[in-house]
């Protein structure tokens, strides 16, 4: 029957992909009463937004994307606008270039922007795709005679302001700890994956059989246990991916972390994967660091401040992770104090049995967000098209 249930599982989760979010790239460089700027987005966003695919083969081309110049950068540049003092700064967008980044292809909208005076304060609004992918983020690289601020972009944040030369490291801290906290949350496979390692923490194996943990301080440190193990590894390839040392395919990274959900769902059908917790926890920890890396990667800034960035992110993921495991926890040990002699622990054995079911067949069921907002947007488009 356990035979059964992997294969089942495993059959369920070939389609399987972790997330890589949705972010565009806009770099600004202020120069005087000047801004010159490079926009990086996602030819599958533009695509859903105003169509590239312009023959419905499935592949965008070059052809169809230069074609498409003036309406990806109208697109665009609506939603983005670039306020000095009180006035609004007009942009000129001529050049329009392609480039991959590690998850595909990007339009890449090169423009200027005029300020009637020189540039002191600056405000900018962002808000690009919000409306199809509440979850896209826009990924600020702001450059003022060799200072560097970054920010981030959200459907809550879609403003920021910036007084030029002047960086606050405590607002960046905030922002990418932020992020971090927000990215775990959000992240269903990371989640998933650390709480189906974490479902059998209040039990012990006694003589063949499962038994109760005798008080909550051993459950405790046997989570703490694979939580620094999980944490220990993330933390060391999200470092080595995101300087750049290590860099790995973000499709082979997806489906890693997507297969590491499924293995951590079955481990627990077998006492023997069960007692190997921390190891898995170690190994697979490793392979989510990337997916953690991917975040940061793309942004291209200096040393320096990537270095922040990092320590930031990584403190919010932290952050994030234990305020899970606290609320798991608790209601894990109370589950467990539902034990009796008489059925030894079948009530929380049922529970972990279908927990572990349902980790696996979630992580099948849930999409790639970019791959469901793609077809959805195409099925909008095809709908509005029969109809005209």
């Amino acid at each position: 029957m356990r035979l059964i249930l992997a294969l089942a599982m495993l059959l369920l989760s070939t389609p399987a992909w972790a997330h890589k979010p949705s972010d565009s790239l806009l770099s600004l460089t202020v120069q005087h009463d000047r801004i010159e700027g490079r926009w990086d987005i996602a030819l599958r966003d533009l695509d859903d937004a105003i169509g590239l695919d312009a023959d419905g083969d499935g592949a965008i081309t070059w052809g169809e994307v230069r074609s498409t110049h003036d309406e990806i950068a109208a697109y665009a540049l609506s939603r983005l606008t670039i306020t000095s003092g009180e006035t609004h700064c007009p942009a000129q967008a001529p050049h329009q270039l392609i480039d991959n980044h590690t998850d595909g292809a990007y339009a890449v909208l090169l423009f200027t922007m005029t300020c009637p005076s020189a540039i002191e304060t600056l405000q900018a609004d962002y808000r690009l795709l919000f409306d199809l992918d509440a979850q896209h983020k826009g990924l600020l690289r702001l450059t003022h005679e060799g200072d560097i601020t970054t920010a981030i972009f959200s459907q809550e944040s879609p403003t920021r302001q910036f007084t030029i030369s002047e960086t606050s490291m405590w607002n960046q801290v905030q922002q990418y700890a932020h992020e971090g906290i927000w990215h775990i949350w959000m992240g269903y496979d990371h989640v998933l994956f650390l709480l189906a390692l974490l479902l059998p923490a209040v039990l012990r194996r006694v003589a063949g059989r499962w038994e109760p943990t005798p008080d909550f301080l051993s459950a405790f440190w046997e989570v703490l246990a694979i939580v620094t193990a999980f944490t220990i590894a993330h933390s060391i390839t999200l470092g080595v991916a995101t300087v750049g040392l290590i860099a790995l395919p973000s499709r082979l990274v997806e489906s890693a972390i997507a297969a590491s959900v499924v293995f951590a769902g079955i481990s627990n059908l077998y006492p023997a994967l069960v007692q190997r917790r921390r190891l898995v926890a170690f190994l697979f920890g490793l392979i989510h660091g990337f997916g953690f890396a991917s975040v940061l990667s793309d942004l291209g800034l200096p040393r320096g401040s990537l270095a922040l960035s990092l320590v930031s992110f990584n403190l919010g993921v932290e952050v994030g992770q234990l305020a899970i495991v606290a609320m798991f926890l608790p209601l894990a040990y109370g589950l467990r104090k539902s034990w009796t002699a008489s059925l030894r622990g079948s009530t929380y054995r049922s529970v972990r049995l279908a927990s572990s079911l349902a980790t696996a067949l979630l992580n099948s069921l849930f999409e790639h967000p970019a791959d469901y907002r793609h077809n959805r947007a195409k099925y909008y488009r095809n709908s509005m098209s029969r109809k005209n």
